[in-house]
């Protein structure tokens, strides 16, 4: 299941939003409510793998004891610490990355020694995997006890509006609210119009700038224009923003409803004046966590500039084999990591003189790198790289551009660009009245027109991907 599909939208989330209102005041009533709900939602569109994420439940909750019983013990703690982590992205690996190494071994050994094993990815594995590594850890460095409710524990895990795309919710922010927490007309509210937002980008603006995109890269390369690839390069660098950022806001308003704050994790990263900044901006939970859990652990820049600079070699490695397990994905974090080394070695000095011009630098970078992102494969992208680079070499097709973009696409293209942070940072600067709209009347009315036109869309349509569930 989905938290945009129909099924959600009109049977799931309305029942267990009542049941959740007739357990008023009981919250080990509603916790418990809300796993079985959690459960019931992982496992709807694979109920094998509702098994792996109850072992990883089992695992960290066990893991989490042991730490803190052993914590006066140092170098116990330790063992117990990195088994914990081990465990871990022993099972991330298995699901995520064990054909790649086999190719790897291939590839070595010059012949087929491995046949692959085509494992399916189980949904949101990457997800809850790093939220109970950061539990684990944080729980060794001593910043709360462990858990002692395996109930509040799995629904920290298996919390049915992020188990699936995200935010990573760490325990340190999300725990205390498994004890206490308050609902209230105003939360419910607020977290009723960012669903509604976030429903709103995903199917009205995601979806039809999605179908486009999936056209263009659907062609023989040989049929593909400059112009056609960047036109795909430059709707798939919005497809993604309000694909993703969609799903968080939808993450964001459903723990709202049920009294629950989960963090941020965008903001306008297509407004950024530098890499560093963009990845300040993106995907805020990942990128955060590999700071606190991998480059700080690493040395961070503590060391010297060589060593930090490595270290941020290990971190954009990381980070690339985190989205997927092919050389493409690696590419696209090493062009990340070294344009960020640049920035570290005194590009950002620059970049801070050149006025405008350091917005456009940051997009071009990360327009560049989705190509290798969306494709997921080294060679074709570079040969679509190279149709963007030199797009006057490459000019006939069997297709025309209005065969394949629709005018709503036009219109949602415009809707989109405008809504990357322009129209909110114009409406702040020129109307700065307009604030007081949210929650009035017609904000009321603007979300219900929103929801009505995602549930047509949805209706008449079958086109519903998620790209970051592939993660």
């Amino acid at each position: 299941m989905s938290i945009n599909s129909m099924l959600f939208l009109t049977a799931f989330l309305p029942a267990i939003f009542i049941l959740d209102r007739l357990c008023v005041h009981h919250i080990k009533l509603k916790n418990i409510l809300l796993l079985l709900a959690s459960l019931l939602f992982y496992a709807w569109g694979e109920p094998v793998y509702i098994l792996l994420l109850l072992v990883s439940i089992a695992l960290n909750y066990g893991f989490g004891l042991l730490l803190e019983w052993q914590r006066e013990r140092e170098r116990v703690a330790q063992i117990l610490l990195a088994a914990g982590i081990v465990a871990n992205l022993g099972l991330l690996g298995y699901y995520k990355y064990f054909d790649f190494f086999l190719r790897i071994l291939n590839r070595l050994s010059g012949r087929e020694l491995f046949e692959m094993r085509s494992i399916p990815l189980p949904v949101g594995i990457s997800f809850f995997t790093f939220g109970a590594i950061s539990y684990l850890v944080d729980l060794y460095r001593g910043k709360y006890p462990s858990e002692k409710n395996v109930v509040d524990m799995a629904l920290y895990m298996a919390f049915f509006p992020k188990v699936s795309v995200g935010p990573i919710a760490r325990y340190a922010d999300f725990g205390a609210q498994l004890k206490s927490r308050r609902e209230s007309n105003a939360k419910t509210a607020a977290g009723i119009r960012r669903f509604s937002y976030g429903l709103g980008k995903k199917v009205l603006i995601a979806n039809v700038l999605g179908s486009f995109v999936d056209q263009v890269y659907a062609q023989d390369i040989g049929n593909v224009t400059g112009v056609m690839v960047w036109c795909a390069a430059l709707l798939y660098t919005l497809q993604i923003y309000y694909d993703f950022s969609a799903f968080s806001d939808m993450a964001v308003g459903l723990g709202k409803m049920f009294g629950f704050t989960i963090c941020e994790n965008f903001n306008y990263p297509y407004l950024s004046g530098s890499i560093q900044e963009f990845w300040r901006r993106w995907h805020i939970s990942l990128g955060s966590w590999f700071r606190d859990y991998l480059y700080i652990p690493l040395g961070g820049n503590r060391k010297g500039a060589v060593r930090t600079y490595v270290n941020l070699v290990v971190v954009w490695l990381a980070t690339g084999l985190w989205h997927g397990a092919t050389t493409a994905f690696i590419v696209w974090g090493m062009i990340h990591g070294f344009f960020i080394i640049l920035e570290r070695a005194g590009l950002k000095k620059l970049l801070d003189k050149i006025g405008f011009l350091k917005y456009i630098y940051t997009d071009l970078i990360v327009i560049i790198g989705w190509v290798f992102f969306r494709i997921g494969n080294l060679s074709p992208a570079i040969a679509y790289l190279k149709r963007m680079l030199m797009p006057w070499r490459y000019t006939v097709s069997a297709y025309a551009m209005r065969e394949l973009m629709s005018n709503r696409c036009m219109v949602m293209t415009v809707a989109g660009v405008l809504g990357m942070g322009l129209f909110q940072a114009f409406m702040k600067r020129f109307f700065p009245k307009a604030g007081r709209l949210r929650g009035s009347v017609w904000e009321l009315v603007y979300c219900m027109l929103l929801v009505a036109a995602s549930m047509l869309f949805m209706v008449n349509g079958t086109y519903n991907p998620a790209i970051y569930l592939n993660f």
